[in-house]
């Protein structure tokens, strides 16, 4: 099994940041990938971020790329969250999963997530 406890949500003005972290633990195998997910009201759960703990590539969402950036400190991932806009307003999500082909790019190819973390962003 594997648990994952987020935090560093809040609310913030357009134009600032935040960061998450996702303190992982359990099973190293199931979490050989890791990311941010995220989702409004109305909305599908859209990827923010996958990557490979052990190294490897990793994939930022169009929406974020260039804003957004990673980083591993042990079993703890970090999402640094910057030039924040209105429409980065949702509930962000920790997930893991084991490496199939590579890490999945959505959603179903996680199995384990996190209890979430709001982040709202005010214009």
């Amino acid at each position: 099994q594997v648990q994952l406890l987020e935090s560093g949500g809040g609310s913030v003005q357009a134009g600032g940041s935040l960061r998450l972290s996702c303190a992982a633990s359990g099973d190293t195998s199931r979490r050989t990938c890791m990311g941010w997910f995220r989702q409004s009201p109305g909305k599908e759960r859209e990827r923010v971020v996958i990557t490979y703990t052990n190294g490897g590539p990793t994939r930022f969402g169009d929406s974020v790329q260039g804003r957004f950036s990673i980083s591993q400190d042990g079993d703890t991932l970090h999402l640094q969250m910057n030039a924040l806009q209105p429409e980065d307003t949702a509930m962000y999500y920790c997930a893991a999963g084991s490496k199939k082909i590579g890490c999945s790019m959505v959603p179903g190819g996680y199995d384990y997530w996190g209890q979430g973390t709001q982040v709202t962003v005010s214009s």
